[in-house]
Order: structure tokens, then sequence, then C-alpha cells
């Protein structure tokens, strides 16, 4: 008790910010990687950096400290491959800002897009006709749309319908939408770079976790197996959607800028709660869709679970 208030009395006002701020960064660092490989690949990292510094504290091996003591800087130069991928995320949440800052979309062009995507995939799911349409948000898809055929025609229902019609020249791939605008279709996406748990998930879900996780986009995924409909947004994913529930995904996520207003927020959420009319976020009876966790329980590999072989994939046309 003596040590800790003589550690206190010896602290200088500045000290408090400064400890503040190194615990802003290891809370920012802890939440963009996690849910990733880097959470098992971190624990191993501790794992071994605290039994080497018991093991040359305890029995001070001199061929063993030296060994830790040159194995350090390589260390130093293997982490930023190690998590490359990560790193890659967060800089680009920083150059995009998508949770501070959101492109205007014009009202009736979005709601248009909104109305008609949902609509489509309604159909598509009756007909158990694969699709995957992606709409552009912040981050954009140029590279992308280079890879496809250009089509420059405004979205409706019919015309997703046609697109993604089997064995019709364009059904191979993903359509990217911007706005109200069918931009390009049979546009190749990247893929990601994990397996998948669920055998019924195949190359086109695969695609939809690879643009999410590369970019802001939203994807939305109609299986040909099972006729699911699916979203995959920041490299996670909802199944088992409905018309409405995927409508309001889509306008939570994809619909008109909206100023945000923080007290306003919190005034009605603390009035809603007082009067008993917002659920807790532990209320079993709440229903959820179901999501699918890019992490497995054993969190041995990277954001999608566990063991899925791309080739043979009932999907692999996407």
């Amino acid at each position: 008790m003596s040590d800790i208030l003589w550690v206190l009395g010896r602290m200088r006002p500045g000290d408090g910010i400064d400890i503040l701020l190194v615990a802003v960064v290891f809370f920012a660092l802890l939440q963009l990687i996690k849910g990733t490989q880097a959470i098992s690949l971190l624990r191993g990292v501790i794992i071994f950096v605290f039994l080497a510094v018991l093991l040359s504290s305890v029995f001070r091996p001199i061929a063993f400290s030296w060994l830790i003591g040159n194995a350090i800087p390589a260390l130093l130069v293997a982490i930023p491959v190690i998590f490359q991928p990560e790193l890659r995320r967060a800089l680009e949440r920083l150059g995009r800002a998508g949770g501070l800052i959101d492109r205007p979309r014009r009202e009736a062009a979005a709601n248009r897009a909104i109305s008609q995507v949902s609509r489509a995939c309604l159909t598509l799911a009756e007909r158990r006709h694969g699709a995957i349409i992606v709409l552009e948000r912040n981050t954009g898809l140029q590279d992308y749309v280079d890879t496809g055929i250009r089509i420059d025609a405004q979205v409706s229902s019919e015309l997703l319908q046609t697109i993604f019609y089997p064995n019709t020249a364009l059904h191979d791939g993903a359509v990217i939408m911007r706005e109200d605008q069918v931009v390009a279709a049979a546009v190749v996406l990247p893929l990601t770079a994990v397996t998948l748990a669920d055998r019924q998930l195949g190359t086109r879900h695969r695609a939809a976790l690879g643009i999410s996780e590369q970019t802001d986009a939203i994807a939305i995924v109609v299986s040909e197996e099972t006729g699911t409909i699916s979203v995959a947004h920041n490299g996670r994913m909802v199944r088992h959607l409905d018309e409405n529930r995927l409508r309001n995904i889509l306008q939570r996520l994809y619909g008109p800028f909206v100023q945000f207003d923080l007290s306003a927020w919190l005034h009605q959420r603390v009035a809603g709660q007082s009067r008993g009319d917002v659920p807790s976020r532990a209320d079993p009876h709440a229903q959820q869709p179901e999501p699918i966790d890019p992490t497995p329980e054993d969190s041995t590999v990277q954001e999608a679970s566990a063991h899925e072989t791309p080739t043979g994939d009932p999907e692999a046309d996407a």
C-alpha cells in the first residue's frame, strides 16, 4: 500500500492524460483485431514472452538469454508482416472515417435502391436463383467495376432478376450498385482468406465477406442451394433474412444520410428505458437474425470459421 501511495505521490498532473492516451491506443488496437486470427496470434506472442521472461529471471540461462535478446529485433520486424491484414484494415478505416463522416445519399435514390433490391432478393430466393449484389458506400469500387460488364442502368427488381437468371451471360459474378444505379454485372470480387464453418456457405458468401473486409460496401447474397438471404458488412454476415428484415438492415446501413444528434439520442434512449419501451440487450425473447460470427470458438482461424474446401463448392459460379 505504501508503494502505491509513493507512486501516486510522484505523479505529475500530465501523467494521468499520458496513461489515458496509452489506454485508448491499446483499446483501439484490441477493437481492431477483435474477432480475427490476430487475437490467437497475440495470445501466443504474450504467452511466449511471459515464459521467456520467467525462465530468464528464474534460471538465468546464458545461452537462452542470448537467444531471446537476439530474437526480439526479428520479432519486431515480423509483427507488421503477421498482422498485415489488420493493419491495412485499420488504415483504411482511418482514411475513410467510416464511423464519423458519411457521404450523403439522395433520399429518393437510396429508398428506391433498397426497395428494388429487397423485392428482387425475395423473388430470387423463392426461385433458388443465386445472386450477389454489392452496394457501394464511401469506399470507391471502381477497380472491381472494371472487372465486369458495364450496365449503367437504373435499378429495378426485374433487371436484377434478369441478370441473375441461370445460364444468362451475366449471371456469373456480382452486381455493383452506386446509389440507385446498376453500374456493372459479372464483377469479380476478392474472396475472404479464411474458410467457413457452414458447408452451405459457398463461394458467393466468401466473396461477400471478402469485399466487406476490404471495403465498407454492403454485400447481399442469395444462396442458390438453400434460397437463404444473407447480408455481409465489415467482415461479418447475418443470415436467414426475410424481406422486412433485409429492408430494415439496408435502411440502417445504406439509407440516406441523417445528421446524428448524440444528445437527442441519449435523451430518447433514457426516456424509452424509463417507460420500458427499449428491450434489454440481454433479452432472451428479442428475436434477432441469425449471425455468422466469423471467429470460430477456438479462435484458431481468422474471421470466418472452420473447415470448408473451396473446390467442389455448390455455389462456385460466383
